[in-house]
């Protein structure tokens, strides 16, 4: 027993220690990535005369904030009213446009073009519809120099003049309410120029009608009172029918975002139109136009209802190739304003 336990000694003494923990090796620091700066340079487009050379633009600055620069040097030229673009022909940028995504080198040359001064589509909506408003409101409550002095401050002796009145009141009130409350615009402005030619084709046309509509020799229409209570009818579903898409299409889009989505039908009977129509906003109001032609059988309303759908047309084929163009798996039955015509 001795000479085991003198053996087992020897050996623990004859054993080697145990090696001690090799150390960490700390890990290398990662290089800070190089910010490849842009140097911009913005040419006037037509006399390709220097304006602005940008020095240490960051990469992630979109076409806005170059305009941003560029109007802290030229205060006349606020961003609304520029354009920029990569040649003199070419379209304009985007304002989310990013620089780093741009086909350019990172020394970038930007053409401007001065777009003019500019107006808010918001206000343009606002003038648009005011103006019908107050205008129809002069012929029906017959203000002097309109009709004959001896019909001055008088009211239409017809029912159907006053129902007339309240549909036109009603539809351009509620286009205002719109304007204000409901309404998202895409683009924030347009050019002030064009403001003169938007709202005298609206104020002529309420002229116009509201002349004949109100005057004081005014007949009713032909079927009476079965054609205006059609006609009513017709003039409020489509109203209605109107509302509820301006409701769904603003629901389509976030405060302050541009991302376009497509359109589809809600729980809204009034929107089930969008299975086959691009524009459904444009349908209800040819067909609400439709309704006051009836009502009123007057010539100057009907050629309005005319000139409206086809304007209304060029604009919902405009928006409906654009459908196309964007989203591939957008739905093919649809037609841009007319199921299945148009």
């Amino acid at each position: 027993m001795d000479a085991l336990a003198l053996e087992a000694k020897a050996g623990k003494a004859d054993a080697a220690p145990a090696p001690a923990p090799a150390a960490k090796r700390p890990k290398p620091q990662k290089k800070a990535k190089r910010i490849v700066y842009f140097e911009v340079e913005i040419v006037d487009a037509k006399t390709k005369e220097k304006l602005l050379l940008l020095d240490k633009v960051e990469p992630t600055a979109s076409i806005l904030d170059i305009k941003s620069m560029f109007h802290k040097s030229n205060p006349q030229w606020y961003p609304a009213r520029q354009s920029l673009c990569l040649d003199p022909k070419a379209k304009s940028l985007k304002d989310e446009d990013v620089i780093q995504n741009l086909p350019v080198g990172t020394t970038a040359t930007f053409y401007f073009k001065d777009l003019g001064a500019q107006i808010a589509w918001g206000t343009v909506f606002l003038l648009e519809c005011v103006g019908p408003l107050l205008i129809y409101l002069m012929f029906f409550f017959r203000l002097p120099f309109i009709y004959s002095p001896r019909y001055d401050f008088t009211t239409p002796k017809h029912w159907v003049v006053h129902l007339a009145c309240a549909c036109h009141t009603f539809h351009y009130a509620k286009r205002i309410l719109e304007t204000m409350f409901v309404h998202r615009f895409s683009t924030g402005t347009m050019p002030l120029r064009n403001i003169f030619k938007n709202c005298s084709y609206y104020w002529f046309f309420a002229a116009w009608m509201a002349y004949y509509i109100n005057h004081p020799l005014y007949t009713p229409p032909m079927y009476g009172e079965q054609q205006v209570k059609t006609a009513l009818m017709i003039f409020l579903f489509c109203q209605l029918g109107n509302f509820s898409i301006h409701i769904a299409l603003r629901n389509l889009k976030q405060p302050g975002s541009k991302v376009k989505k497509i359109p589809y039908p809600s729980k809204n009977p009034f929107t089930w139109i969008f299975w086959v129509v691009s524009c459904p906003n444009y349908t209800y109001e040819c067909g609400s136009w439709v309704g006051f032609t009836v009502m009123t059988q007057c010539l100057p309303v009907a050629f309005f209802t005319i000139v409206g759908f086809i304007q209304m047309a060029v604009w919902a084929r405009g928006k409906h190739r654009g459908y196309l163009k964007e989203f591939r798996d957008y739905p093919t039955l649809r037609s841009s304003i007319l199921p299945f015509i148009l």
